[in-house]
């Protein structure tokens, strides 16, 4: 039996039929198990940062499950608290936030919307085109109609307005409303950046009413558009961030970041978590950090360069996105198809739309390992047309 066959055998079909199996890993390179070498512009869904078998990664795993691996809330452990202290400072002054970790990104939502409930609102402003993952409080969050359906009726009270439209997110906002939460750039929805003005908008809006203003910068976060945070440059400062994907470089680990008084909405015993924040999670955070902040200037390089580049190629109608967080857009609902040449061809990438390829490769991708994407472009484009 081939590894598909076991694959099919004995897990549920979630994600239908594996298209690989992966065996091993370097940098921005994995490996099939027929030995096929494939250059990764997916990096696991935004999740490998600094690149697969990363060897700093890899020993502060190896060192701290040697040491300490878990010990449960109850008790605290440096890698923990060092980790607190590290994010925290990337998004308020000293002592102006504060951490709860989880074990991935959907879980950071969860708890943000938990935290959004101790206000005594309960109302929650969310976009058209989110995705906040598919437990289900944050299901209950987003938007597209197929991953809701099956589940509902979902919790809360959640309305939806168009992103990027000042006038309805004015409208929907009232002194009601616990919070907004915005992806200060839609990943799934393929790459969606909102116009100017308008995350520095909605914080003006939330900050009237008193609601708070949620990030999610799952995807976005932690250099993957050349700053830490994708809302930086926007000037609105959040109440709350959610974080995870690249957080942990592949080992997983989430966070919901609060400032200010939303920091001090969570007491003893009103949410929890058994593995969040584990001593061997978090040091494998750390370890991605240190790499990550030197890479902040090449990612703003090499994504502006490969925007450049790819705009003019056959078929490409626009790209857009900042940094390493790139959607193209095509002349027709060929991506499916131009996602599948590119995988025979040893390139993953990724169609969230039926017209956009999204790349969102590992951040220590070089304009030389880009070149074979760039080069097979015109291929690829005729084969999704065939």
């Amino acid at each position: 039996m081939t590894w598909q066959d076991r694959y099919q055998a004995t897990l549920m079909n979630t994600f239908g039929p594996p298209a690989r199996t992966f065996i091993a890993g370097d940098g921005c390179y994995l490996t099939d198990a027929d030995g096929k070498r494939y250059l990764d512009l997916l990096a696991g869904i935004a999740v490998v940062a600094v690149g697969h078998g990363n060897k700093a990664v890899a020993e502060a795993i190896a060192a701290q499950a040697a040491r300490l691996g878990h010990v449960s809330n109850f008790f605290a452990t440096p890698p923990q608290v060092e980790l607190a202290e590290e994010l925290t400072a990337l998004l308020a002054p000293a002592g102006e936030a504060r951490a709860f970790f989880t074990n991935s990104g959907t879980e950071a939502n969860e708890a943000a919307l938990k935290l959004t409930r101790l206000t005594g609102r309960h109302k929650v402003v969310a976009a058209e085109g989110s995705f906040h993952g598919r437990t289900f409080g944050a299901l209950s969050l987003t938007w597209t109609e197929k991953y809701r359906r099956p589940f509902e009726p979902l919790p809360g009270d959640v309305t939806f307005v168009p992103y990027g439209d000042v006038t309805a997110l004015e409208a929907a906002v009232d002194g009601s409303t616990a919070a907004v939460v915005l992806e200060p750039i839609q990943g799934e929805n393929g790459v969606i950046v909102p116009p100017d003005g308008y995350l520095a908008a909605a914080r003006r809006i939330t900050s009237e009413h008193g609601a708070l203003l949620w990030f999610d910068e799952v995807q976005s976060g932690l250099g993957r558009t050349g700053e830490w945070f994708a809302h930086t440059a926007s000037g609105a400062a959040p109440d709350l961030v959610t974080l995870a994907k690249a957080l942990g470089n592949g080992f997983p680990i989430g966070a919901c970041l609060a400032r200010g008084a939303a920091a001090d909405l969570f007491t003893p015993g009103t949410h929890g978590t058994t593995f969040g924040g584990n001593a061997l999670a978090c040091r494998a955070a750390l370890a991605t950090l240190a790499q990550i902040g030197p890479l902040l200037p090449h990612v703003r390089e090499t994504g502006a360069w490969l925007a450049a580049q790819l705009a003019g190629l056959p078929g490409v109608v626009t790209v857009r996105g900042r940094g390493l967080f790139l959607g193209v857009v095509l002349d027709g609902d060929v991506a499916p198809q131009f996602q599948a040449a590119a995988l025979e061809a040893g390139i993953i990438l990724n169609a969230p739309r039926p017209n956009v390829i999204r790349l969102i490769p590992p951040l220590i991708v070089t304009r030389d390992d880009l070149a074979y994407l760039l080069e097979l472009w015109p291929t690829l484009c005729e084969a999704a047309r065939r």
